[in-house]
């Protein structure tokens, strides 16, 4: 009688994987269904999703972000948000909505994770410089340049094709919380990411300038305070789970979303933040200054080639336009104010 041949023992990898089937939403994303551009061995451990995260975290651009503006430009407190703040903000806040949907949470951390990658120094500020002189300049196709070029002396991070489209995805129009500049993502899980970043970063900014003194918590729109809250914590409390309650995931096509009232309040919190904080910070003489330092180095590297910092890749078929403006948007916000003082050593930061 012939031995029936042994079967091969699952690995942890494939016993997670199992899981996701039983207990995920029917419209989740599955980690074994993930694609990369390059083909690679699968890990006996990890599912694509969690190796994708940790890849990021892992990688010189995450730890950047620690020293790169989010909104208040060189702030005098210790406790104002970072970019990097930020992204931590927004991947713990899209988990919650992430498990509680049962939408793939590695999916949602690893998209979180990586969304600002490719942001400039100085903010909003700095990226709005960099796009004069670099015409179409936008941190979200930067991010994902990062993760598929920069990164790795060149290589990349080879992420999978589901964060790759969250990571380039994610940014919104002035007008809504919920509108797509790049296009909608193609998973729930970057649906997640895209309205979270939002309730997030409006939130946070708010409770910044308050601190700042720029604001004062009687200025937040009565609207706001009467159906969001009037603390920090109530006003997230109330988003993500409104978020939560009108979220569509057992049955096609799915969806993520605010209820219609609740979209409405925040997108006016978000017009009060823009007429209130971020237009008046741009017209501060500190922003215009920072602004003009994005615009410097830009030039400068693009004069003196042989200076863009040996992180930055050169790469066959590209501009010398294309390495400064990598060269620039890689930098912190120290870097380039060290840099730009070399440079031009008679011009001081206004404080």
């Amino acid at each position: 009688m012939d031995t029936p041949p042994k079967l091969k023992p699952m690995s942890i990898r494939d016993m997670l994987e199992r899981s996701e089937d039983q207990h995920l939403s029917p419209l989740a994303t599955r980690s074994s269904a993930a694609t990369r551009r390059t083909v690679e061995a699968d890990s006996p451990v990890r599912m694509a999703f969690q190796r994708d995260r940790d890849r990021i975290i892992h990688s010189k651009s995450f730890r950047r972000l620690m020293h790169k503006t989010q909104v208040f430009i060189a702030p005098s407190g210790d406790h104002y948000r970072t970019r990097l703040t930020h992204t931590l903000e927004v991947a713990q806040l899209a988990r919650t909505v992430g498990r509680a949907l049962r939408l793939n949470e590695d999916l949602i951390e690893a998209i979180g994770m990586g969304h600002d990658l490719g942001h400039t120094p100085f903010g909003h500020a700095g990226e709005q410089a960099l796009a004069d002189v670099f015409p179409n300049f936008r941190h979200n196709e930067q991010s994902l340049r990062v993760v598929d070029v920069l990164e790795k002396d060149g290589k990349g991070l080879n992420l999978t094709n589901d964060v790759r489209d969250g990571i380039l995805r994610h940014s919104k129009p002035r007008s809504s919380i919920q509108d797509a500049v790049s296009g909608h993502p193609s998973t729930l899980e970057g649906m997640v990411i895209k309205v979270v970043d939002s309730i997030a970063y409006m939130n946070h900014d708010l409770d910044d300038a308050i601190r700042s003194n720029m604001l004062k918590a009687s200025d937040i729109p009565q609207c706001v305070t009467i159906q969001l809250g009037r603390s920090h914590a109530e006003r997230i409390n109330t988003l993500i789970v409104d978020l939560i309650d009108h979220s569509l995931v057992e049955g096609q096509p799915g969806t993520i979303n605010l209820s219609k009232e609740t979209q409405a309040v925040a997108n006016e919190l978000r017009s009060f933040l823009f007429e209130r904080v971020y237009d008046r910070i741009n017209r501060e003489d500190r922003t215009m200054q920072a602004r003009g330092i994005v615009a410097t180095l830009f030039e400068w590297f693009y004069r003196h080639p042989d200076q863009i910092p040996g992180t930055i890749p050169e790469l066959p078929g590209e501009s010398m336009e294309r390495r400064a403006a990598d060269a620039v948007a890689s930098m912190t916000d120290r870097y380039a104010l060290e840099l730009h003082q070399r440079i031009l050593p008679h011009q001081v930061m206004v404080p």
